[in-house]
């Protein structure tokens, strides 16, 4: 390459070109202080761009574009194959000129504005298919995935996203795992950052349950490390009973009274006293923080109110009809992050089955 150096007009002038002594072509303008020189030829091309190396890349990567786009139509990895081995270069300088032969492909489908799912997918399970004949690096389905997901819709990310998932045997295999794990980490959490969590919210679990089939449990990514809670988590329930619910509960201790007429409680349907409603929901303050239980008096308290809403629980029989084991509707399906704490509803939430049985 020509030094540094020489790379400067052969004289200056106040407006107008010069050409340095290599041929390269300047514009020189003058300034308020000193003549500037900008270069107005790409330093690359001009001392490669026509050279036999750049020529024989050039290329083989037109030749190979042809191929990886046939075997997309014709479904035939062979000629891909065979146009491989037939192009001069290392194993290691081929596996660089397929994997951008690859690249420039799928941009070519993008920029056609093609938004099917399964032709994008078709490029990442061939990718997978070369590395696995050792024809490419093993990092391009996963840099390919990661292009995709950069430059398509939401939706088509989830509908490729599905593919994705039903293939956790393949990027968990010996070949792909070292390699794209971590493209695999950062594609995620750059398709997390894209999602809305309270709009998005099932497309968001599809991704987190993806990742924790993908990692195992040892993984540093995944552990809490520091400690760190989420503090502002906070559930709040009644500080004083709700007194029409008091009563009710004071005149069935003494003689079992019937709460509307031509209804009578059984033992299971008695509402539950405020002590316990409070235990129960208070409980929620170790979980959002469990480091408190490191004092010994709130560790005691912690205990004795499990105790006691345990028994509770043991001692409440609930149904198959309630118990949510049976029927296949897709209520029994609903997952409730978070639940209302009114003291009014907790003798339902007692004997309903979908909230006993998480606990």
């Amino acid at each position: 390459m020509t030094p540094k150096s020489t790379l400067r007009p052969s004289r200056r002038l106040r407006r107008g070109k010069a050409k340095s002594d290599e041929g390269i072509e300047f514009d020189v303008r003058k300034s308020s202080q000193t003549p500037t020189v900008l270069i107005r030829a790409e330093v690359g091309n001009a001392f490669y761009g026509s050279s036999p190396a750049m020529e024989s890349y050039r290329s083989s990567r037109n030749s190979l574009l042809i191929k990886v786009k046939e075997a997309i139509r014709n479904d035939a990895l062979t000629p891909l194959r065979d146009e491989f081995s037939a192009i001069p270069g290392s194993e290691g300088e081929k596996k660089t000129v397929l994997d951008q032969s690859f690249r420039e492909a799928l941009r070519d489908v993008l920029e056609t504005r093609s938004d099917s799912a399964s032709v994008l997918s078709d490029y990442v399970a061939l990718s997978a298919r070369c590395v696995q004949e050792g024809m490419c690096s093993a990092a391009l389905p996963f840099i390919l995935l990661g292009d995709l997901f950069d430059c398509v819709t939401l939706d088509t990310c989830e509908q490729v996203f599905t593919y994705v998932e039903k293939n956790v045997a393949l990027w968990t295999s010996p070949q792909l795992y070292a390699s794209g794990k971590n493209f695999l980490l950062r594609m995620c959490n750059d398709l997390l950052r894209r999602l809305s969590r309270s709009q998005d919210t099932v497309f968001c679990g599809r991704i987190q349950l993806f990742l924790a089939q993908i990692f195992p449990l040892s993984e540093k990514s995944g552990l809490n490390l520091m400690s760190q809670f989420n503090l502002e988590n906070i559930t709040t329930c009644a500080d004083q009973p709700d007194l029409e619910k008091a009563a009710v509960f004071a005149a069935l201790q003494d003689d079992g009274m019937e709460i509307e007429e031509g209804e009578a409680v059984t033992p299971t349907q008695q509402p539950a006293d405020f002590e316990l409603y409070q235990m129960f929901w208070k409980l929620q303050d170790f979980f959002r923080d469990p480091s408190v239980c490191y004092s010994r008096d709130q560790w005691r308290v912690f205990k004795n109110n499990t105790d006691r809403v345990l028994e509770v629980f043991d001692s409440f029989k609930l149904d198959h009809a309630s118990d949510g084991k049976e029927g296949d509707d897709e209520t029994s399906h609903v997952y409730f992050a978070k639940y209302l704490t009114s003291e009014k509803l907790f003798d339902l939430q007692l004997n309903d089955g979908k909230f006993a049985l998480p606990i």
